[in-house]
């Protein structure tokens, strides 16, 4: 028996001691982890994310939030589980804790926007360019570690209007109905996209050609070649190349899911040009409203300038370059010329929203042609009282006549009542100068609104053209003909061709060949300090920038551009790609970032005009791909939607 015990001591001395083979085998304690996939995410209020964390803890993690919910309190190691953000904007944390280690855990941040949509033209009617709601971009975030190009979307054309943005949209995709952040892209080829907003890589959820048959068109329809020997429109020095489709920023209407939206085609013959306005259904891509609705010459307005009584509106002559404005249930859409080609006269038609049918009509130079409406790709501004404003470009002036003909608006800042009734005006004091050396007032944006809570002035605008001057005008009453009858007139040594943005009494805006400026807003005399606040070390080339800003309301805030200069058409410096651009609000001194730094994060080729759209997180860039303005067919991608934003890690 004492041989036994003793056998068994021995035994268990050499099993802890690892006796012969110098080793314990005792395991070591175990040391918990836990660790996330992504420490990063943009969120729309109440978008759904499954998120998941890896853990040696054998009871899984415990997940607990700032803000938002989640479809179960625990999951294991890997496995997905859903998150809910909250319906209120802001940053908030998710963490997964170790069950076994409540010291053990891994954080996520969630920046969540309570922003509905970009659905229109520089964010609102204000054309102000500010995003608000915007929690993920700031000066903080925004750098090559954090943030930079996620992906591009290829497109079968040029991508001249905005992108445009809605949140949490129900889409079916393959029999399921599923709610998706959405962004619309129209195109030079008569298409129209929708992508996921955010799935990388990039997921289309739907695409139509907006002249085929099930769309208005008759069969072989085409858009309308702008370069080359079967130009159609123009005067051969292919401003937009390689053709013309869809130029103008559609609207949306969120109410009703109704994107608008004007196409240019030529029928299979080559003998009729076509402009139709479109109603289509966001979630499907369908026309809506028996549309499309034809713009012919049925569309007429008092007048002499085609010789007659009335002048006919031309579907050939006229180009839609303007954004498209949506006010009261009625779809506002503006007209100029291709390359000063006439005859083309400024129209502006307002459409009912409901149904297409015109409601109203303002042609601006009835009587001697010009005075197109484009404002460099600028959509009509609107009050508070839902007036409508823009800026007209190259024609005679004789609204001061004591007798007509005295209602031709060249070179002048308009007031329309929604009725489209020219209610008062502004014309610069060198508007003959203008006229005859092709200094168009209107080559900028139709001005920003600013709707003032208090004083005797309700309403202020602010814009300008080509020879430089901003003028600040009294929206209540434009004021007549001369410089004298504005609040403010100031130069900014360059031409514009830009709409500026307006964030925090701080006016942002960059002339041809000038830099990015900052002017100071006063509330208290609703006067501009005509000294830059600050501006950008680097200048833009032709034709400057529209800028945009995103800020968490009044902080955060950050002014991103795009500079075109190399945008490839045969007037062009070269061909290059965009240069987006970040900028700190605050001091517009240096660069927070731009594409240029790191290569992964280059864009496409530049399109003059064209404005970056900020929401959630992410930045939308629309580009011609690797066209070089030569026919789609020699290009192997002839427009490209490129997206940056904040990344998962």
């Amino acid at each position: 028996m004492f041989a036994l015990k003793l056998f068994c001591v021995l035994f268990v001395a050499v099993s802890i001691l690892g006796c012969g083979s110098g080793k314990s085998t005792v395991p070591p304690p175990v040391t918990i982890s836990v660790s996330v996939a992504m420490k990063r995410l943009a969120l729309a209020a109440q978008q759904t994310q499954s998120v998941s964390a890896t853990t040696n803890d054998s009871a899984g993690v415990t997940w607990t939030a700032t803000g938002g919910s989640f479809s179960a309190k625990n999951s294991s190691s890997g496995a997905g589980i859903t998150y809910t953000a909250p319906s209120v904007g802001g940053s908030y944390t998710l963490t997964a804790t170790s069950v076994s280690d409540s010291t053990k855990n891994a954080a996520i941040t969630v920046y969540v926007t309570d922003l509905a949509s970009v659905s229109t033209y520089h964010n609102d009617l204000a054309r102000d360019g500010a995003n608000n709601k915007e929690y993920a971009l700031a000066p903080a975030t925004v750098n090559t570690s954090s943030f930079g190009k996620l992906f591009s979307c290829p497109v079968d054309g040029v991508i001249y209007a905005q992108p445009l943005w809605m949140a949490q949209v129900p889409v079916k995709v393959g029999g399921v109905t599923a709610k998706h952040n959405m962004v619309f892209v129209a195109t030079q080829h008569d298409s129209l996209y929708a992508f996921d907003a955010e799935a990388i890589p990039c997921l289309q959820l739907w695409k139509v050609s907006l002249i085929a048959t099930d769309h208005g068109a008759g069969a072989g329809e085409t858009p309308v070649a702008s370069a080359g020997a079967n130009r159609r429109v123009g005067s051969g020095y292919g401003d937009i190349a390689p053709e013309v489709g869809v130029t103008g920023t559609p609207v949306i209407d969120a109410g009703t899911g109704t994107l608008y939206v004007v196409s240019k085609s030529i029928d299979s013959t080559g003998s009729t040009i076509y402009q139709r306005l479109h109603a289509i259904d966001i979630a499907t891509g369908g026309e809506k409203f028996a549309g499309p609705a034809n713009i012919d010459a049925g569309i007429t307005f008092p007048g002499t300038g085609d010789g007659g009584a009335t002048v006919s509106f031309n579907a050939q002559q006229q180009h839609q370059r303007a954004g498209l404005a949506l006010v009261n249930g009625v779809v506002y859409v503006a007209w100029a010329s291709h390359e000063d080609t006439a005859p083309y006269y400024g129209w502006v038609v307002g459409f009912k929203a409901s149904d297409m049918t015109v409601k109203s009509v303002v042609n601006v130079s009835p009587n001697v042609q010009y005075g197109g409406i484009w404002m460099g790709g600028g959509a009509p501004s609107v009050d508070s009282e839902n007036n409508l404003y823009v800026i007209t470009g190259n024609a005679t002036f004789d609204a001061s006549n004591s007798a007509a003909p005295d209602n031709d608006y060249g070179d002048s800042f308009l007031k329309l009542s929604s009725e489209l009734a020219v209610s008062s005006y502004f014309t610069p004091s060198d508007q003959q100068s203008d006229a005859v050396n092709d200094a168009d007032f209107g080559s900028g944006g139709s001005s920003v609104v600013l709707n003032l809570p208090t004083g005797t002035v309700k309403h202020l605008l602010i814009g300008g053209g080509k020879d430089g001057t901003l003028y600040v005008l009294n929206g209540d009453n434009l004021g007549g003909a001369g410089d004298s009858n504005a609040r403010q007139a100031f130069n900014i040594g360059n031409s514009i061709f830009a709409t500026g943005a307006f964030w925090n009494n701080s006016f942002y805006i960059a002339p041809v060949g000038g830099p990015m400026v900052a002017y100071k807003f006063d509330p208290a005399t609703n006067l501009f300090a005509t000294g830059a606040q600050s501006q950008s070390l680097g200048s833009y080339g032709f034709p400057g920038a529209t800028p945009s800003v995103s800020a968490a309301g009044t902080t955060n805030g950050i002014v991103w551009a795009l500079d075109n200069g190399s945008y490839c058409t045969p007037q062009s410096p070269g061909c290059g790609p965009a240069v987006l651009h970040a900028y700190n609000a605050a001091s517009l001194g240096a660069d927070l970032w731009n594409s240029s730094k790191v290569a992964s994060d280059a864009a496409g080729y530049a399109v003059k005009f064209t404005v970056p759209t900020v929401a959630n997180g992410r930045v939308y860039v629309g580009t011609r791909g690797n066209n070089v303005g030569d026919d789609e067919s020699s290009t192997t991608v002839p427009g490209e939607l490129d997206v940056y934003g904040i990344k998962a890690n």
